[in-house]
């Protein structure tokens, strides 16, 4: 492979600020080269000095930076663009904000055919389509003329590659494209990702947090933290033997079936300007010594890999250390008692309006006759692609959006208007976006007290005393209730969040994807703060997420969700090793696994249909590699396997 890309002592400087420094490292052509580390590590910082549209109050203060025999930092801005688009192509983190909102998706890639290859009218719009359809995109003639929020999360994203392609470039940057995905739409972005740069030879530079898409995508790995590369090497190496203390608690913190508490990362990464003088990682790791927080590490090589680490090769242990194998033993002995909340058929129908006296001309079946049952000191994960009706069942049980029908039962009293204040203090919710979530305007302390207040929870000297007492018991400095949400970082953020759920004493939590935008090592700190709290409070929690390696540290049972309806249901450990219905087992194929020697599964074709107009009879069989006439024409019934409920004609042995 001829090299490609090559970048040297790089530095990038925010408003006099070092958030870049001394970065090297290279890309061949057809190579998958990995940017791995925390949010705030300069790892996007880096991207977007690549291709010169660092913010405003950014400066690339030194360094150089080569695409084949051109030195990128040396063009004129007039001839970068020819560059920018062309030789280099860029998938940004968010499509719905890099992408414009009131130009269709045909104009945008068009723009890109016309700027890079020259194609107008007709023949751009032939080579638009052509790359829509190449990307995945179904009924790619039509898209063309979409808006981007008429796409779904997974076709905005191939949108976007799609005009990252139109260039024809030589080396494509992924910044975190699959983070806000799917795990089943990030594996056919992932898949598509890989097989394009086969066919095309591109060079890929895939910058991400997570090691799982790391282990099946890349071919080196490079590991970021405070602005500075402290590890490279091969990826089989890596994973085999990571050499870093802090590449090694990245291991230790993700959430793995039969380990106990996570390990976490005290400490957050240092703020640009206010760098350490030694090894920048010094005050969070567990090995450093006096010459660590003095003298800043150089690199060394360790066979195919290179570390700056002052004990690089002194280090013992394993890249994933053993932990006391207690969650599932601790599961497996516990009995489930009656149930704390108990929803029988629950629907949640919303009207669709038209016309000039809002005439109702259908309804979107948001959820569709869901049951589940949650008892006291357990945890029921729901699962399923984004828009299958998991949010809209955790905010139907809180009366946040009105049920259709169905009924909801909460220490066996039943859900209804005049009881509905008692019973929401007993259950409280914790939201996806824990910034979006909290008043930006109010101090945490007041956050706190603001639902004890409201449910007439104790005195003023009470909820004082309680506030103080949550703060501790969440983990936040004492000072924290005087500061506002804008002053913590992401996970504290979301320890807020729990704190203000738990301060008028629950019984049940339900929990909105409350790790879903967090990187592994602060994820490690919220699974530990639940886990601790259901073991000192005896909380119950229904979990809902679409990550189901966490669904697998953490859950007891687990109901998979497919457009408003469960489609499995039954303990988490049978369900993910040994899933029945072919949603379930798409599911469980398309998680990004660390394990190499993990053997490949089919993954899931297509989106998931609209709630709106529901395939007829089994909803999943426009995907479904096992579908025959009877699924096209009849919902399937309820097939009872031991503790497992599965709704699926092929699994009950109904094939005709």
């Amino acid at each position: 492979m001829s090299g490609l890309l090559r970048v040297e002592n790089l530095a990038v400087e925010i408003d006099g600020a070092r958030v870049v420094d001394g970065v090297t490292f290279g890309v061949a052509a057809g190579e998958t080269y990995a940017l791995l580390g925390e949010s705030g590590c300069g790892k996007s910082m880096t991207a977007l000095a690549l291709m010169r549209l660092l913010p405003d109050g950014g400066q690339l203060v030194s360094g150089t930076i080569r695409l084949g025999d051109t030195d990128v930092r040396t063009l004129s801005e007039r001839n970068m663009r020819t560059v920018r688009g062309g030789r280099m192509g860029m998938i940004f983190q968010e499509p719905m904000l890099a992408l414009n909102p009131v130009l269709k998706v045909g104009y945008q890639i068009g723009e890109a055919l016309t700027l890079h290859r020259g194609l107008t009218g007709l023949a751009a719009q032939e080579a638009a389509r052509a790359l829509l359809d190449a990307v995945g995109v179904p009924d790619p003639a039509r898209r063309l003329d979409s808006y981007p929020f008429e796409l779904s999360g997974g076709l905005r994203q191939r949108a976007m590659i799609a005009m990252a392609l139109a260039g024809e470039p030589d080396l494509l940057i992924a910044d975190e494209p699959t983070t806000a995905l799917d795990v089943t739409i990030q594996a056919q972005v992932l898949d598509l990702l890989r097989s394009l740069r086969s066919a095309r030879g591109m060079g890929m530079l895939l910058i991400t947090h997570d090691l799982g898409v790391v282990a099946e995508n890349a071919d080196r790995v490079g590991v970021m933290y405070a602005g500075e590369l402290i590890e490279e090497g091969a990826r089989t190496d890596f994973f085999a033997a990571p050499q870093h203390p802090y590449s090694r608690m990245l291991f230790a913190a993700l959430p793995q079936p039969g380990r106990g508490r996570l390990a976490t990362l005290a400490g957050q990464v240092p703020r640009p300007g206010e760098m350490p003088h030694g090894c920048r990682f010094a005050a969070r790791c567990p090995h450093a010594v006096q010459r660590c927080r003095l003298e800043s590490p150089d690199w060394q090589t360790l066979g195919t890999q290179r570390v700056r680490c002052h004990f690089a090769g002194q280090l013992d242990g394993h890249s994933r250390p053993a932990v006391p194998a207690e969650a599932d033993v601790a599961r497996a002995g516990e009995s489930a008692e009656t149930p704390l909340l108990a929803v029988d058929d629950l629907k949640v129908h919303f009207q669709i309006r038209r016309g000039f006296i809002q005439r109702t001309v259908g309804h979107v079946r948001a959820v569709d006759g869901v049951s589940l049952a949650v008892s006291a000191g357990r945890t029921l994960a729901l699962v399923g692609e984004s828009g299958c009706g998991k949010t809209t069942v955790g905010k139907a049980l809180l009366d946040l959006v009105v049920p259709t029908a169905g009924s909801i039962r909460f220490g066996g009293e039943t859900l209804a208007a005049g009881n509905l204040a008692r019973l929401r203090r007993q259950a409280q919710m914790v939201f996806q976006d824990p910034f979006g979530s909290l008043n930006p305007r109010m101090r945490v302390a007041d956050i706190l007290l603001e639902g004890m207040e409201a449910l007439e929870v104790g005195d003023a000297a009470q909820r004082r005393e309680a506030v103080a007492h949550l703060l501790r018991q969440v983990g936040l400095p004492d000072d924290a209730g005087e500061r506002y949400p804008h002053a913590f970082s992401g996970g504290q953020r979301q320890r807020i969040a729990i704190a203000r759920a738990l301060a008028v004493s629950p019984r049940l939590m339900i929990c909105d994807e409350p790790t879903s935008a967090l990187d592994v090592s602060v994820q490690a700190q919220i699974l530990n703060l639940l886990k601790d709290l259901q073991a000192e409070l005896g909380l119950a929690y229904l979990f809902i997420t679409h990550n189901l390696a966490v669904v697998d540290y953490l859950a007891h049972e687990i109901a998979v969700m497919y457009l408003g309806r469960i489609v499995e249901s039954g303990p988490a450990a049978e369900v993910l090793r040994a899933p029945r219905h072919p949603y379930a087992q798409a599911l469980v194929a398309a998680i990004p696994r660390i394990d190499a020697a993990a053997p490949a599964r089919p993954r899931l074709a297509g989106d998931q249909p609209s709630p709106l107009d529901p395939p007829a009879g089994c909803h999943f069989h426009p995907r479904c590699p096992h579908a025959g006439d009877v699924c096209r024409q009849r919902y399937p019934e309820e097939t009872h396997l031991g503790d497992r409920i599965v709704r699926c004609h092929w699994v009950a042995g109904v094939t005709g």
